[in-house]
């Protein structure tokens, strides 16, 4: 598909490794019946709970090309929209009498659309990732988009001041909780304009699924690392509980060092150490870290 040179599009493809439990699968289909319905969706959970992995998937089902954006505290309305890029010069020859030569030349602002512009367009896949990043304000273009499936373009864009919406644009979102840095309260009137799956979490099969194919390690050490995890996690300890992100990070480094989930591994329990004590305790605090540290040691010697 030929649109603006100044948008990169993501044509439609199947995701390598992607693990689809029942579990998984019925998040998907929730999500495939809201579009289907006309609604755009929200993936809202913690760092690590797979938002962009299954926006990405519906999209791919969507089986449109995808434009993505990243939430940005510097965004604008004109990142999302527009606005004027370079020059655009004319120049006219009049040399119709032969012992007479006229010439015309003018220079103007050049105009790019930019990637909600062009998805509108288009009727493409829009995915705003990690949408509440970006100040509030510079997403009120959205409102009208996704009530009246009109986009309000700036004067300075040459032809009609809105644009209608095609018929086949999806917006697909996904944030983090509203109480992680760097993140803006979304307005209540885009919010509403959304259905928001809160995504809290895995069931124990999804995890061990997921933590199994991203990294390559067998079933059983599989296990025991996302029981370790899946312990911290209930602790209450953590600032932050850890996510499957840490699951797979732990279990990919053990694969590539050849190393055991046990206790009795000096190297696995360190591994541990490293990765959950650091996810779990990122306020920083001495006292924090070495609770999280304690707690993991005394969960090392009943969980692996």
């Amino acid at each position: 598909m030929m649109v603006e040179e100044a948008t990169t599009l993501l044509e439609p493809h199947p995701l390598p490794n992607f693990v689809e439990t029942p579990f998984v699968a019925s998040i998907v289909e929730r999500a495939l019946t809201y579009v289907a319905a006309g609604f755009p969706i929200h993936f809202r959970g913690a760092s690590g709970t797979g938002k962009t992995t299954l926006a990405l998937h519906v999209a791919n089902r969507l089986g449109r090309p995808v434009v993505l954006i990243h939430g940005d505290e510097e965004f604008t309305t004109s990142d999302l929209v527009g606005g004027e890029h370079g020059y655009r010069t004319r120049k006219v020859i009049d040399n119709f009498i032969h012992s007479v030569l006229k010439t015309e030349e003018d220079m103007s602002r050049r105009w790019v659309d930019n990637r909600l512009t062009v998805a509108c367009k288009y009727g493409l896949t829009l995915i705003y990732d990690e949408f509440t990043r970006s100040r509030p304000e510079a997403n009120n273009a959205l409102l009208a988009v996704l009530q009246e499936r009109v986009l309000d373009l700036p004067a300075d864009r040459d032809g009609e001041g809105y644009l209608s919406v095609h018929p086949n644009f999806v917006a697909i979102f996904t944030s983090n909780p509203e109480e992680y840095a760097g993140v803006f309260r979304s307005q209540d009137a885009l919010r509403d304009r959304m259905v928001t799956l809160d995504l809290d979490g895995f069931d124990n099969e999804t995890e061990i699924a997921i933590t199994q194919a991203k990294s390559g390690l067998g079933r059983r050490e599989t296990e025991r690392i996302v029981r370790l995890v899946q312990a911290l996690r209930e602790s209450e300890t953590c600032d932050f509980p850890p996510t499957i992100r840490g699951c797979i990070m732990v279990a990919r480094t053990l694969k590539a060092l050849n190393g055991a989930a046990s206790s009795q591994d000096g190297l696995f329990r360190q591994i541990c150490l490293d990765v959950l004590g650091s996810e779990a305790a990122r306020v920083g605090s001495r006292a924090q870290v070495s609770r999280v540290r304690e707690k993991l040691c005394h969960l090392l010697e009943h969980y692996s």
